[in-house]
This record gives C-alpha cells, sequence and structure tokens, in this order.
C-alpha cells in the first residue's frame, strides 16, 4: 500500500491576508529599524546628538518586535476585505479610488496596535529611556488610571492617522497601477522582484510628501506633556523654521524606499506562496 498522498492545508484570504502582512511588516521593521531610529533623533526637539547620535540604534527594538506583525496583519487584513467588498459593491468607482478607500481603512485599523508601538518606540529610539520595557513602565506608572495609560499609550493617535493616510493613498494606488500597467506590457502578473521595485518607488514619493506630518507625530509622542498639534505645529515653524517640518527627510526616503520594496516584495511573495497551498 503505497503512501497517502498528502493534504494541502486550506488557507481562507482573511488568513493569508493576515500571515503575509505579519511576515511583510516583520520583515520590513527590523531590517531598517537603525535608520528609523536615525530619523526619530533628527526630527527630535534639541537635534540628533543630544537624543544618541549614532549609539545604541537598536534603541526601542522590543516594542517593533511585539508589535510590528500585528500592526501588519491587520492593516493587510482589512485592506484586502475592504479592496474585495469595494470590488464587488464599489457602485463604479475606479480602481484607484477603491485602492485609495481599502488602503485608508487598513491604515486607520492597523494604527490600533502602530500608535502605542510607536510611542513606546521613539522614546526608546530618542534615548529618553534605555528600552522598550522601561518607556512602557514609566507610562504605567507616571500616569495613574487606565484612561491615564490609554490616552498617553495613543498620544499622537490623530496626527499618526493623518499622516498614514495620504500615505498610503499615493503608495498602494500608484503600486498597483505599476503592477497594472506591467501586467499590460507582459501579459502576465508582475513577479516579485518587479512588485519590490514598485513598492521602493511609490513608497519614495509618498515619505518625501508625508515627511512633514511625520515630524510633528515624532515631536507629539515625545514631548513631555500633551499639546496639541497645532501647538506643536506653531512651536515648530516660530523657533527653526518651515524647513525644520522636513527634518529626517533623507532617512525616511531612504528607509521607506527600501521598506516599500522588501514590504510589498514580502507581501506578495508571501500572498502568492500561500495562495498556491490552497
Amino acid at each position: 500500500m503505497g503512501d497517502p498522498t498528502p493534504t494541502l492545508i486550506r488557507l481562507s484570504p482573511t488568513t493569508q491576508a493576515l500571515l503575509a502582512g505579519g511576515l511583510a511588516g516583520t520583515a520590513v521593521d527590523l531590517s531598517l529599524f537603525p535608520l528609523d531610529t536615525l530619523k526619530t533623533r533628527l526630527q527630535s526637539s534639541g537635534g540628533f546628538f543630544k537624543n544618541g547620535g549614532w549609539s545604541g540604534v537598536y534603541k526601542g527594538i522590543g516594542s517593533v518586535i511585539a508589535g510590528s506583525a500585528p500592526g501588519a496583519a491587520l492593516f493587510f487584513v482589512t485592506y484586502e476585505s475592504a479592496k474585495s467588498y469595494l470590488g464587488q459593491n464599489g457602485h463604479g468607482a475606479s480602481p484607484a479610488v477603491q485602492h485609495m478607500l481599502a488602503a485608508s481603512m487598513g491604515e486607520i485599523a492597523a494604527c490600533a496596535v502602530r500608535v502605542p508601538t510607536e510611542v513606546v518606540k521613539q522614546r526608546a529610539q530618542a534615548s529618553q529611556f534605555d528600552s522598550s520595557w522601561q518607556a512602557l513602565r514609566h507610562i504605567f506608572v507616571a500616569n495613574r488610571g487606565a484612561l491615564k495609560v490609554w490616552r498617553e499609550l495613543y498620544r499622537g493617535w490623530g496626527v499618526t492617522v493623518m499622516r498614514e493616510i495620504p500615505f498610503t493613498v499615493i503608495q498602494f494606488p500608484l503600486w498597483e497601477a505599476m503592477k497594472t500597467w506591467r501586467a499590460g506590457q507582459k501579459g502576465r502578473k508582475a513577479n516579485v522582484a518587479e512588485s519590490a521595485v514598485f513598492g521602493s518607488a511609490s513608497g519614495a514619493v509618498a515619505a518625501a510628501a508625508t515627511t512633514p506630518l511625520d515630524v510633528l507625530k515624532t515631536r507629539m509622542m515625545l514631548a513631555e506633556k500633551r499639546q496639541s498639534a497645532a501647538s506643536i505645529l506653531r512651536n515648530i515653524v516660530a523657533e527653526e523654521g518651515s524647513s525644520a517640518l522636513f527634518k529626517g527627510i533623507g532617512p525616511r526616503v531612504i528607509w521607506i524606499s527600501v521598506g516599500g520594496a522588501i514590504f510589498l516584495g514580502a507581501w506578495d511573495f508571501a500572498k502568492s506562496t500561500l495562495e498556491s497551498l490552497g
């Protein structure tokens, strides 16, 4: 009697998105973490060297290890579900509009995990604390009551959403359009390498355009006391000039350009692999 034929595990589209998104997000955040740290220190008030300079570029990586996969998975589950729904019930909306709406919904969902992760991570990166654990512990010790802890963990949530939605409205439709253009040229789906190149290009454009919002988010999360986005924006312009809103644009564009290649390339690779399993 021969060996039984192995049964492939059938994965639902939601599970595929969950696993592929988690893999893609973790791959990017861990591989490019030092660049993210340099960007945070450049954007912080006080300047690059006051906030740690070139040393300890892996400070805060613990929060990324904990939050990267859930945040990315939550984004892609929402993005793929919304894209599928809008494709069937889009009432004539163009694919670009559908991708913008789906990506925006994905970013709002992902911010439930991303914002607390960013608050803890950036306070360690800016050398306010020696580790993610110390930054997180301080939030619980210094803020009595669940509501105050929650407010501190989600400090900057509004401006983070304000940054992520325009970012993704630029990046994802551009990425999808490039893949569609390539498919029309070659008569086949864009391969992983092509998807990675398109992800890099679309990420670079989106990163540069949204740098001022990223600076504003960083300042809000690192401020000693809670301040409104408008107040922080006025202070930056008055004390440092409008050019300060583009601090860290170099590392940010490089980080997201390379990250876009890894993130969207890994996403397409993981998704294709999981689809082949059923």
